[in-house]
């Protein structure tokens, strides 16, 4: 059995199939029982964010009827689907995710926020009851390989995200962000991000909008911003000159009608949008506007490569990492295979031992000399468990197996040569 990684990432697929294939939070534990029951894998975990959509595996099946389960679960053709897909397998897999762990497979090279998601997806599929031994052994070593590539290199140093990327774009709209208002959608870590950034850049005119308002108001609190519920955008639309969403709704947020009514309460004063969340949280029809610049995540490329370059040394070093992270890991599951015939070994030697111990104390309880029997309990001892290894060596070199010889010297750190 091996492990394996499928998906499809910003790297392979457009935004409008990746909001196709992405898992609700709130779906991705009944998912996880659902491919658990359907596919008979008991080793599963779904990584699912803006930028990807992975399923991390343990256990022998077709790699098709998993992408076939994957395309059915989310109403796609499996047709749609395929081109888009990869897998990887094996140690490829545990590179990869390492990959994806350290922020190397990101859409900005080293953004931290993945290792979290990645976390909490590990946490939502054990609490699902689909992580056993060999998947907890995979991502426990994933997670020890990021934090040395963190704590190692430059990766993580002036951390950068899709929140920064946003607000950089609106410094560029923007004469002087900090006379500008935002409103703020959704009430997670990138908005939390995207609040910092905004807070850090002057701007002091900030409402968020949350489905909950205790959330939105703990996030509010923070940055002294506004809280709203998400049924009170319409009426405070138009004051904002910046609109960053990011929510986890399967339904767009933002339709172009009340975009529109915004528009001429404004004035048709211009309006900086940038949707995050995948599944799109404002209807690209948005962007039809006139007044509105509108930019999804794919959008920020431009930006994000920028930041890309200064991160490409700190990179190296960190693949480096990995590259030996893969072969410790795989050293340690190759090593797993000697634990049968060590445990054999270890209960045959005991049987012998104790065979031995025996006649020893018998000895000593029929007044035998102790000195006789301790050198008789060693001899014997040592005769037992070398004559199977003693037989089998010299089989072996009668019938020329100098590998086995050699085996041997290796195995009992043995410095004998053959007479000259």
């Amino acid at each position: 059995m091996t492990f394996q990684a499928l998906g499809i990432n910003h790297h392979t697929a457009p935004l409008a199939l990746r909001e196709r294939v992405a898992f609700a939070p709130e779906k991705v534990a009944s998912a996880l029982q659902e491919a658990k029951s359907q596919l008979g894998l008991k080793e599963l975990a779904i990584l699912s964010t803006c930028n990807r959509t992975e399923l991390y595996f343990h256990g022998e099946i077709e790699t098709f009827k998993v992408l076939q389960w994957f395309s059915e679960h989310h109403h796609i053709n499996v047709d749609e689907l395929s081109p888009y897909h990869y897998l990887h397998a094996g140690d490829g897999a545990i590179n990869h995710m390492m990959q994806v762990a350290c922020g190397l497979n990101s859409l900005i090279l080293g953004e931290p926020q993945i290792l979290g998601q990645m976390k909490s997806a590990y946490a939502v599929a054990c609490e699902a009851g689909t992580v056993a031994s060999q998947l907890h052994i995979a991502f426990q070593h994933v997670f020890s390989i990021a934090k040395k590539v963190r704590t190692d290199t430059a990766i993580g140093e002036n951390p950068v995200s899709v929140a920064y990327a946003a607000v950089s774009l609106a410094q560029q709209i923007f004469a002087d962000l900090a006379e500008q208002s935002a409103l703020l959608i959704g009430a997670g870590e990138m908005i939390e991000l995207v609040a910092r950034h905004l807070t850090e850049q002057g701007v002091k005119k900030i409402t968020v909008a949350n489905r909950t308002l205790s959330r939105a108001a703990d996030l509010a609190e923070r940055f002294g911003a506004k809280p709203i519920l998400l049924s009170d955008i319409p009426a405070e639309l138009h004051k904002a000159d910046i609109v960053i969403s990011s929510t986890a709704s399967q339904l767009p947020i933002l339709g172009k009608g009340s975009v529109e009514d915004a528009l001429r309460k404004r004035k048709h004063k211009p309006m900086f949008m940038v949707d995050i969340a995948v599944p799109r949280d404002i209807e690209p029809q948005v962007a039809e506007l006139d007044d509105v610049f509108l930019f999804s995540v794919d959008d920020l490329t431009e930006v994000i490569d920028v930041n890309r370059k200064s991160r490409e040394d700190a990179a190296m070093a960190a693949r480096e990492i990995i590259n030996q992270g893969v072969l410790n890991f795989s050293r340690q599951q190759n090593a797993q295979g000697a634990n049968f015939t060590i445990k054999a070994l270890r209960e045959q030697t005991e049987i012998k031992k104790h065979a031995e111990l025996k006649k020893a104390l018998n000895a000593l309880q029929g007044g035998a000399n102790p000195e006789q029997v301790l050198t008789q309990l060693a001899n014997g001892l040592t005769n037992k468990f070398l004559h199977q290894p003693t037989t089998a060596l010299r089989e072996a070199s009668a019938d020329g197996r100098d590998d086995i010889l050699v085996m041997a010297n290796h195995l009992f750190a043995l410095d004998a040569n053959k007479p000259e």
